[in-house]
């Protein structure tokens, strides 16, 4: 049946009740802001595909934590860029890497803020992939990668992180980074698995930004399939049954639909990454005078909040936090 005429002319006259009547508001403290920590002295390095966003050392990480901590943004998410990478990733677990250091240095300065470690071995291999290859083979060493990713998130736990983030999409890695915080003493230290992650073509800036593409071959092997929604609820469930505590889906804008299948399959907090690809297309529109930034990107970080996100990682923090505070 149509809704009434009355009805319909009502409904266009809200004007000033739009604010008591909105179902959705954002909000700082939705979102968990990343940082590039590179290792140096005194680095600020631009990233040429994300405008406003930088390579930062420590230092800089330091007052780009603060910053954020000033503005309202529950937490920071550290990705780490070593000095020199290795078959082994050895950068990723060093209990002096970079992550670690910058953690212990941004808990010192804002301790107040949530500070999230990135569980994953990219960064720091020489070849760009997420876990150990046998080269001989081309092949991702899954149960070898578990055991280093452990490590990571126990030298993450030891430095301060107060979430491990485990981003690498191995099997059973939360199991495996469970049982490790748990054997160290870090019980209580929550583990955010990256539940559903696409092997997504939105992801190209962060690779830059993080020097982390693969040098032969891509990561299609061990990040799912775009075309596959049902693939990221039994992905999830797995996460959940060895002992996430969040879950998340990566990227955001594209996968709507999937994050609000996942949200209402968990009572879990879900977080939803709103990733580099979809960050610097705003930007370029922007940019270009094609969009409004602003309604542009309040309006993209709505609908994820909408669709079911009760956390949204984002670049665009910083710049949400300001606006909101008009």
């Amino acid at each position: 049946m149509p809704f009434p005429a009355q009805r319909l002319r009502r409904t266009r006259r809200t004007g000033g009740l739009r604010g008591l009547v909105r179902e959705t508001e954002l909000s700082p403290s939705d979102f968990i802001y990343p940082i590039f920590v590179i290792a140096g002295e005194d680095v600020r390095n631009p990233i040429s595909s994300m405008p406003g966003i930088f390579q930062l050392s420590i230092n800089h990480a330091v007052e780009e934590a603060k910053r954020a901590y000033s503005l309202g943004i529950s937490g920071v998410l550290l990705f780490g860029i070593p000095r020199e990478k290795d078959e082994a990733a050895s950068g990723a677990y060093d209990p002096e890497g970079v992550v670690q250091l910058a953690t212990r240095a941004i808990k010192d300065a804002a301790p107040e803020l949530l500070v999230v470690g990135d569980v994953c071995l990219c960064e720091y291999t020489s070849h760009g992939h997420c876990g150990i290859v046998d080269r001989e083979l081309g092949e991702v060493l899954n149960d070898v990668s578990l055991e280093l990713l452990a490590r990571t998130a126990s030298t993450q736990a030891e430095a301060g992180v107060d979430v491990v983030a485990p981003s690498d999409m191995m099997d059973g890695r939360v199991a495996a980074i469970r049982a490790e915080l748990d054997r160290e003493g870090f019980e209580q230290t929550p583990i955010m698995a990256y539940s559903a992650k696409y092997a997504s073509a939105f992801y190209g800036p962060f690779r830059e930004a993080a020097e982390s593409a693969p040098q032969f071959g891509d990561r299609r092997g061990y990040q799912m399939d775009p075309a596959n929604a049902r693939e990221a609820l039994r992905e999830t469930e797995l996460d959940i049954e060895e002992g996430a505590d969040i879950v998340m889906v990566k990227p955001a804008l594209p996968y709507l639909d999937v994050l609000r299948r996942v949200r209402e399959r968990t009572d879990l907090p879900v977080a939803a990454y709103n990733v580099s690809g979809e960050y610097s297309m705003l930007k370029a529109a922007a940019g270009n005078g094609w969009l409004d930034e602003e309604r542009a990107v309040m309006e993209a970080l709505t609908g994820i909040k909408r669709a079911g996100a009760d956390i949204i990682i984002s670049y665009h923090a910083p710049d949400v936090a300001r606006w909101l505070q008009k």
